[in-house]
C-alpha cells in the first residue's frame, strides 16, 4: 500500500503525517490527529456528521481523501471556541438546547458557522434550507433552528455599530 506525506493546518496547528493514499480525511482527523469531535455517520455524505471546514468551505470529510487536503487549512468543531470562549453557534446550541444525543451536533455547528458567514441575517426557512444536508434523528430540528437564530443575533451584537 502506497503512502503519501501530507502537511495540513488543523485548528491553527500544522500536522505532518505519512498516510495511505485511500485514507479518508475523517479517519485522518479522528484516528491520526485524535480529534474525535468530527463524527462518522454514513460514509456517503448523506448525514453531515463529519462536516468540517476545508479552506473555509464546509465539506463532508467522509468523501475527501486525506491526500487531497495536503497544504489545506482545516477547522473542526474543536477549533470553534477561541480563548476559552464558545463560538456563538456553540453557545446557541447550549442555550437553546439544540441537541439531544449530540451525534449530529458537530456537523450541524460547522454547517451553521459557514452559513452565518454567508447569511448573517437568515430567516427560519433559510436556516432550515442551510442545514438540510445534515440529518438529526432526535431533535425535530426546531431547537437547532433556534440555536442558529440565537447565534445570528449574538454575532450581530458583536459587530461594531
Amino acid at each position: 500500500m502506497s503512502t503519501h506525506h501530507i502537511s495540513v493546518t488543523v485548528n491553527g496547528q500544522v500536522h505532518e503525517a505519512d498516510v495511505p493514499a485511500r485514507l479518508l480525511l475523517v479517519h485522518f482527523i479522528r484516528e491520526v490527529l485524535n480529534l474525535t469531535g468530527t463524527h462518522i455517520g454514513c460514509d456517503t455524505t448523506s448525514c453531515g456528521a463529519c462536516t468540517i471546514h476545508l479552506n473555509g468551505v464546509p465539506v463532508k470529510s467522509c468523501t475527501v481523501l486525506a491526500v487531497q487536503a495536503n497544504g489545506a487549512h482545516i477547522t473542526t468543531v474543536e477549533g470553534l471556541a477561541q480563548n476559552g470562549a464558545l463560538h456563538p453557534v456553540q453557545e446557541g446550541f447550549y442555550q437553546c438546547h439544540g441537541l439531544q444525543c449530540g451525534f449530529c451536533t458537530p456537523g450541524m455547528m460547522m454547517t451553521s458557522v459557514a452559513f452565518l458567514k454567508e447569511n448573517p441575517n437568515p430567516t427560519e426557512d433559510e436556516i432550515r434550507w442551510a442545514i438540510s444536508g445534515n440529518l438529526c434523528r432526535c431533535t425535530g430540528y426546531n431547537n437547532i433552528v433556534k440555536a442558529v437564530q440565537y447565534a445570528a443575533d449574538k454575532l450581530k451584537e458583536a459587530q461594531p455599530a
